[in-house]
């Protein structure tokens, strides 16, 4: 997290947080439990019934053995981990030949189309920034594939085109990951992926809109920083890597490094700045202050929550970087997280949950190390302070979380002590933007039923402790789905262990509690990944024109209550997650909202894992599964890709107490038909581009599916994959690829649950 020139911008897409102003790049899905109650299963078969034996046969082979601390598990489908594999790539075809057909025949999947694209055709905008001259944001007109940057000298009025993704490939699979201008704002750095990849090429220009000719490719959770002199910048990637860098690879990566690129050589002659060897599966991220004198570096073990925080004095060696760097610790222990926030003079501001699990605000000298650590803001015991940035004037603005909502206060950074609070309605601060050198503030507001509200605040010649006026800048709605229309509730639920789990839950405003309303129940609950209140019209169509209900729940592994509510629900506590999520499905259908043939369950990511544990675990509660991107093989998901950082959030299958957790809930190796039930309607997402949670996942699961459903005979509610071309494990995506398949989401939610179109 960095002081000034913040643009705050929550990022949803799975394995991602996005501090204030600065990417946090979470390499995982950006996910033990306790033994399993077993219960009584009824024979309930949805009305759209398939014949079992009409599913392919993957090819078996038993031969595929490991040894897993003494106890001998098969693993007869790994050929399918090789994405290019011939075998592999006819077996997607085989899934799609099935999935395809299937969602077609859904009888509203035409009204359902047509309704989700007119509704998406609305204007998006992300938040105003301003970068030395000019102000930027971006803008959707409302089907575009991607967001459009504009720069523009006066704020509220359009401006001109400064980057354009569309552009750049025909179906509008290229997209914008990154970007950073430099401190002057006339140089931009700029990372572009493709296919949904994670991989990121990083291209300049300057702010007139003339292409540089510096190219950087095989970028990888990275950030991009420059020095404050702009000669060079600062970004990550994987040393050596021998994989595809178009995102088909499921090779493992290892050894992720901080590198510096010196404009006007070439790529190849970048300088390794900053690697550790104690461990292959660490993150570096390297960051220049805004003043551009120190280069602050954060390493962790992949997801881990903890990490170690360095400083260099970029200052006092003139910007000259030629080789490896000798970083000075602030804190090399893996024991608390720490984020920079910013620095006067020699004092450090940090971010910390050291002795607060909720977070609390320090101030560190340089000279007298962390002997000199001073409290400014303590920890408020209810509300997880989320992040913070500098503001002009001796001021410091605090984002809390409190009861899963955002809240905004402004402190005085010299004393630590709260000025006001800045008034917001419940929802969620999406976008956020300050320069400490700035007299402007621009922070962007959305909810479950509003799309966005950007404000802006002048604090020219306003007194400290008094709060500017907050003017709107612009706000988005949208015809046909006003506010009045539906209902918001936040409940809290009690979990098995009695455990009260927050869970918001969105309806139509003459809901009436019957057990009879469908209902779509979402969760994540990991990677200390909070699921804050955002606006999706998708979900609104299902309500108003399905008649359904969305509910949230927040459950343990993330971050609504901190790093406790996060630590409860990972490695060994990972049971919690699943007891969160199958009690938030009992309250609905004791509450009367729905009954269990009307209940979908949705996740997508860690979400994917968790509706596979849950789908395993209480199959008699879910008439419906919708499982996207799923980590689902729980032994081997450290072997691929980015795999090895999730170690943290979920453990190490190669150590035995690790294992020992794992393998009860894994949902590849405990797929169990009820003998005398029925699996619940099931389809799985993944993408042929994801090199996140590799496609091997999915494949290999549906694959046992299809094994186990023919094996058991009477399995007729449908299970079926869908596999995506040319996309990955959701950044990015396209507009014309994000309709396409949350139409089909609904259509064989519609057809296996009984939706009717309202229109």
């Amino acid at each position: 997290m960095l002081g000034g020139r913040q643009a705050h911008s929550l990022r949803r897409m799975f394995g991602y947080s996005i501090s204030s102003g600065r990417t946090t790049f979470r390499a995982g899905p950006p996910l033990a439990g306790a033994t399993f109650t077993k219960y009584p299963h009824g024979f309930r078969m949805c009305s759209t019934a398939i014949d079992c034996s009409s599913y392919p046969c993957a090819r078996k082979d038993s031969t595929v053995m490991d040894d897993y601390h003494g106890q001998k598990i098969c693993d007869p489908y790994r050929y399918m981990e090789n994405p290019d594999g011939e075998e592999t790539k006819q077996f997607v075809d085989q899934l799609n030949a099935i999935s395809g057909p299937f969602i077609e025949k859904s009888e509203h999947r035409e009204d359902c189309r047509k309704r989700l694209t007119e509704l998406w055709n609305y204007e998006k905008f992300t938040v105003t920034s301003k970068r030395g001259a000019h102000y930027y944001y971006k803008h959707n007109t409302g089907l575009q594939n991607q967001y459009v940057t504009y720069q523009t000298d006066k704020v509220g009025t359009k401006g001109k085109v400064f980057f354009d993704p569309n552009t750049l490939s025909e179906d509008g699979t290229t997209f914008l990951r990154s970007g950073s201008f430099s401190q002057d704002g006339t140089l931009y750095a700029y990372g572009l992926s493709e296919k949904g990849s994670d991989w990121m090429t990083i291209k300049f220009k300057t702010s007139s809109g003339d292409d540089l000719p510096d190219v950087i490719p095989g970028a990888k959770f990275s950030g991009i920083s420059w020095t404050g002199d702009k000669t060079g910048l600062f970004y990550s990637r994987y040393p050596n890597h021998k994989g595809a860098t178009e995102g088909t690879s499921a090779e493992k990566h290892e050894w992720h490094s901080l590198y510096y690129h010196k404009m006007g050589t070439k790529a190849e002659e970048d300088v390794l700045v900053y690697k550790r060897t104690d461990n292959p599966d660490m993150m570096i991220d390297g960051t220049v202050t805004d003043d551009g004198r120190f280069l602050i570096i954060s390493a962790a073990r992949g997801c881990d929550p903890y990490n170690m925080l360095y400083y260099y004095d970029l200052q006092a060696v003139g910007n000259k970087i030629t080789g490896p760097i000798d970083a000075v610790p602030l804190f090399d222990q893996l024991e608390a997280k720490y984020e920079y926030i910013d620095h006067d003079e020699d004092k450090m501001v940090i971010r910390t949950n050291k002795g607060a699990p909720m977070f609390k605000i320090v101030t560190m000298s340089l000279k007298d190390g962390a002997s000199s650590l001073v409290e400014l803001i303590a920890e408020n015991g209810k509300a997880n302070l989320d992040w913070a940035c500098p503001l002009i004037g001796g001021r410091l603005v605090v984002s809390y979380i409190e009861d899963v909502k955002s809240t905004l206060y402004v402190h005085e950074a010299s004393s630590g002590r709260r000025l006001y609070q800045i008034p917001l309605d419940i929802g969620n601060v999406s976008g956020f933007y300050a320069d400490k050198e700035e007299n402007e503030l621009f922070l962007a507001f959305e909810s479950f039923l509003v799309p966005m509200i950007e404000y802006r605040m002048d604090f020219t010649g306003v007194p400290i402790e008094k709060m500017p006026e907050m003017k709107e800048i612009r706000r988005v709605s949208i015809n046909g789905m006003e506010k009045e229309s539906f209902k918001v509730e936040q409940v809290f639920y009690p979990s098995t262990d009695g455990t009260k789990i927050p869970m918001y839950i969105i309806s139509n405003a003459g809901m009436v509690k019957n057990g009879e309303n469908p209902v779509i129940l979402n969760g994540y609950g990991g990677f200390n990944v909070a699921d804050m209140p955002y606006f999706s019209v998708s979900r609104l169509l299902f309500v108003r024109h399905f008649g359904g209900v969305y509910a949230c729940a927040n459950l343990r592994g993330g971050s609504e209550y901190g790093e406790a509510w996060h630590e409860a629900g990972m490695k060994g506590n990972k049971q919690n997650v699943f007891d969160d999520f199958i009690s938030a499905g009992e309250y609905l259908v004791k509450e009367k909202i729905t009954k269990p043939a009307k209940l979908t369950i949705h996740g997508g990511s860690n979400g994917g894992l968790l509706v596979g544990a849950c789908s395993q675990q209480r199959p008699d509660l879910f008439g419906c599964a919708i499982n996207r991107v799923g980590v689902l093989d729980m032994l081997r998901f450290h072997k691929f890709t980015i795999g090895g950082a999730w170690v943290p959030e979920y453990g190490c299958p190669d150590v035995k107490e690790d294992f020992e957790h794992i393998f009860k809930y894994s949902p590849l190796h405990n797929l169990e038909i009820p003998s005398a039930g029925q699996w619940p309607a099931t389809l799985l997402m993944t993408a042929d581009h994801d090199d996140r949670v590799v496609p091997s996942h999915t494949l290999k699961y549906i694959a046992t599916l299809y094994e186990k459903a023919k094996a058991h005979g009477k399995q007729s509610n449908p299970i079926m994959a869908r596999v995506e071309v040319k996309a990955g494990h959701g950044a990015g995506k396209p507009t014309s690829k994000i309709i396409a398949e949350q139409v089909d989401l609904y259509a064989f939610i519609q057809r296996v649950v009984g939706l009717k179109w309202i229109p």
